[in-house]
């Protein structure tokens, strides 16, 4: 019996990390941006937070959830404020690779009044997070994120 609670700790714990690390599209098939997570959170409070369904915006083709009405009212507002740079795709990725890679919205980076979001997870049986590579040379990525993103984004 105590084999088989470990053995079901350790399951859940696996399965719980995974989530954790789980990348997601920016937007899904559905119409959900950025997995429902709450961008003016983001801004207002350095954290990643999930909205719901009842505090949403729809803009263009994507539909954003807050986690609160004051929150989505901000978005409303001022999309732009808060939309992520490169369409929401990993920064390092736009930059270092000229690729639209996914994302680990629980990794970000607010610098300049502007949000970054980055791959945090598996790669080839390898943890990697490349916010941990960004702050290894942010000035020189920041230099060129623009430019990289307007020869990719379409």
């Amino acid at each position: 019996m105590k084999n088989l609670k470990t053995l079901l700790v350790v399951a859940f714990v696996a399965l719980f990390s995974n989530v954790i690390t789980a990348q997601i599209d920016v937007v899904d098939k559905n119409g959900l941006a950025l997995g429902g997570y709450d961008l003016v959170s983001y801004h207002k409070n350095n954290k990643a937070m999930k909205g719901t369904a009842t505090n949403m915006v729809k803009v263009e083709k994507a539909t954003y959830y807050f986690a609160t009405k004051a929150n989505a009212k901000a978005f409303k507002a001022n999309p732009k404020k808060y939309l992520p740079q490169c369409g929401g795709y990993c920064a390092w990725g736009v930059v270092e690779k000229d690729s639209k890679f996914s994302i680990n919205p629980e990794t970000f980076k607010i610098v300049d009044n502007k949000l970054y979001l980055f791959f945090n997870g598996d790669f080839n049986g390898q943890q990697v997070n490349t916010l941990d590579i960004w702050n290894k040379d942010e000035a020189k990525y920041l230099s060129m994120i623009d430019k990289k993103w307007a020869t990719i984004k379409q």
